[in-house]
């Protein structure tokens, strides 16, 4: 059957359709994405702003517009942290229904960690042993650790890049003492969380999901896309400790002139290469390779293991 998962997190509306069926891999057949930033659209309060409301009903509308063109036979919508923490996130999921007539269900973090998880246990195979799983999403960093296709430990941080880029580090570039402060917060928030992992034991395989890890091992070195998504891409921590100096210095429209950084994430990549360097450092980990699947082939999957 042909499905189509809507991933409604901080920075797009993105609808990937596939072509699927239990006992097989999805094979991608159109992907179709909206650049949406709620981090950016929220009021003094965390609240989504009326603007945002409007974009994202738009957005969605879209979205299942494609769906329909595309022939999906059923649409799997899902929101995550941007709409998960609003205090008007009750309200904004309503008039989405009333108005596109999609019921998006909200994830819980550790639903987020468990699901990544479970799209890069499939991706590696049993033969990856145990697996320590970093996601940095828009909202929150996803960190999952296990030996089954269920992690042993699941966790959720609110250390977004987007989140983080327009709660701490104004100005283009940023000030010295701004990439301080946040370089701070952001372990102090990890290392809280190590202790956790470091008593299950040291991983067989460490992985990166994520566009903002995409684009970190691109940047240093790893293969370009277009050379498909069965070539090992690795990242390495030491590449990533001499980028985030160069990254803290650099303005929005420098970083966007970088090999792999689309202009809509440049101004996040500061944020979250701090994150990476961070949980790589506090985790222990030298090097970590990318995974080409994550969250939304994480619930096309669950959803096939159900209807099998």
């Amino acid at each position: 059957m042909r499905l189509g998962v809507l991933d409604v997190g901080s920075n797009t509306v993105h609808l990937l359709v596939v072509d699927a069926h239990p006992g097989a891999r999805p094979l991608p057949a159109y992907s179709h994405k909206a650049e949406l930033r709620l981090a950016e659209l929220l009021d003094a309060d965390g609240a989504i702003r009326e603007d945002g409301v409007e974009r994202l009903v738009a957005h969605i509308a879209e979205a299942r517009q494609v769906a329909e063109d595309k022939g999906v036979e059923e649409v799997l919508p899902f929101a995550t942290s941007a709409i998960r923490e609003a205090p008007n996130g009750e309200r904004v999921l309503a008039r989405v229904a009333d108005e596109t007539g999609t019921a998006l269900t909200v994830l819980s973090g550790e639903d987020e960690a468990r699901l990544t998880f479970l799209a890069a246990r499939r991706w590696f195979g049993w033969s990856a042993g145990r697996l320590l799983v970093l996601d940095i999403g828009g909202g929150s960093l996803e960190v999952a650790y296990g030996m089954d296709e269920d992690p042993d430990a699941a966790i959720s941080l609110p250390l977004g890049a987007g989140r983080l880029t327009a709660s701490a580090l104004p100005g283009d570039p940023p000030g010295p003492e701004d990439v301080r402060a946040l370089r701070k917060h952001v372990r102090a928030e990890i290392a809280r969380t190590v202790a956790e992992f470091a008593r299950l034991g040291t991983p067989d395989h460490v992985v990166g999901t994520s566009k903002t890890f995409k684009q970190l091992a691109r940047i240093a070195g790893a293969a370009r896309s277009a050379e498909g998504v069965y070539v090992p891409r690795h990242l390495g921590r030491t590449a990533l400790e001499e980028w985030v100096p160069r990254l803290s210095g650099m303005t929005t429209r420098e970083r966007a002139t970088l090999p792999g950084v689309s202009p809509g994430r440049a101004g996040q990549l500061l944020a979250g290469a701090l994150v990476a360097e961070a949980a790589m450092d506090l985790f222990g980990v030298d090097e970590l390779e990318i995974c080409p699947w994550a969250l939304r082939e994480g619930v096309i999957l669950r959803r096939l293991d159900h209807m099998g």
